[in-house]
């Protein structure tokens, strides 16, 4: 494990995305947005994508400078499309548009279909969480991101199909859930791989469907599956994350038939609410705070313990690293540099 300085990586990243394409505002908002995972501890969706997305842009998989376009807009509805763009772009657009609607009707749906990847879904209602606005988001792929055994099943047929809320809170860092259906995200097993690292029983397995700890058994041949968090829970909601954000939006629900299967393409169902068209702002805020209270006064259940509200462990991990920079291993770091080599950009010294 090498340690890196985020604000190093943030200026090599955006370096590596001007060489392959990208203006130099786009290349920021991707660079920032990867590095700011990594910060946070979600390092499966942060700087270990790099490498990823130059194979993406250079195969023309991913768009560079795409913009969101809207096909149907019916005030507090929108329907839009991504174009295939980078979906650290797509999806700020996507959430500045849902935001102006949802300020101005009380509340907004937006179907966004044929966006890049979105990386850490969480930002998303971070954001509309630091303009007063609460809010939940479904995820899904259209068949390039199929990884997930259904409850029951042996191989794969869902995507991990990530679950997002969040909700603002007064004088503090909004609350922000970030999940995914499955038990673990594809790229922890990745992260996993390139450490030499076993993961823990119970969210894997192998091609014949038997249970594994091994990260490499998932990309063997024929390949490993993940299996859905809390049994037929997380596969029906799996389930629905597909009906809502693909089949709704147009995008279509994970398929290996599907048309867009062959790229990776995320599709995401927003719904906004601006808590003054509820009532009053003010009564909302006391309470979420009430409940904060509340639910933090509960009696740990191990002794020194504490009970965490969702994004803590986040604001912990990214206070520590920034004080002591981002931790990447050899392995995502190799792959990092030749991708940058492949573009002409020198990596910095660490």
């Amino acid at each position: 494990m090498r340690r890196i300085p985020s604000e190093v990586m943030q200026a090599f990243a955006r370096e590596i995305f001007i060489a392959a394409g990208s203006n130099a505002d786009e290349a920021s908002i991707i660079a920032d947005h990867l590095v700011e995972a990594s910060l946070m501890g979600h390092d499966s969706h942060g700087v270990i994508r790099i490498s990823k997305y130059v194979d993406w842009v250079r195969a023309g998989q991913v768009v560079a400078n795409r913009h969101i376009r809207i096909d149907k807009d019916k005030g507090a509805l929108l329907v839009a499309d991504g174009g295939f763009g980078y979906g650290q772009v797509i999806g700020k657009e996507a959430m500045e548009l849902a935001a102006e609607r949802a300020h101005k009707h009380g509340m907004a749906t937006l179907s966004l279909r044929n966006s890049g990847h979105l990386g850490r879904i969480g930002a998303w209602p971070e954001l509309l969480a630091k303009r007063g606005l609460a809010s939940v988001h479904f995820v899904n792929t259209s068949g390039f991101g199929i990884l997930v055994a259904p409850h029951g099943g042996s191989d794969r047929r869902l995507s991990a199909n990530p679950i997002a809320a969040g909700v603002p809170v007064q004088g503090g860092a909004p609350i922000v859930l970030d999940i995914a259906s499955s038990v673990v995200a594809e790229g922890k097993i990745q992260v996993a791989c390139n450490k030499g690292e076993k993961l823990s029983e119970g969210l894997l397995l192998d091609g014949q469907g038997h249970p594994t700890t091994d990260p490499a058994a998932f990309y063997a041949s024929p390949p490993g599956a993940i299996l859905p968090f809390g049994g037929h829970k997380g596969s029906g909601l799996s389930f629905f994350c597909e009906v809502l954000a693909g089949s709704l939006s147009g995008g279509f629900a994970s398929n290996p038939d599907s048309p867009t299967a062959g790229r990776l393409v995320n599709n995401m169902l927003s719904l906004v609410f601006d808590p003054e068209a509820f009532g009053s702002a003010g009564a909302f805020a006391e309470d979420v705070k009430r409940l904060t209270v509340w639910t933090k006064a509960s009696p740990p259940i191990d002794p020194g313990g504490r009970v965490l509200l969702p994004g803590e462990i986040e604001a912990q991990t990214r206070k520590e690293r920034e004080a002591n920079g981002l931790q990447i291993d050899s392995e995502t770091w190799r792959k990092i540099a030749a991708s940058a080599a492949l573009l002409g950009v020198n990596s910095p010294k660490v």
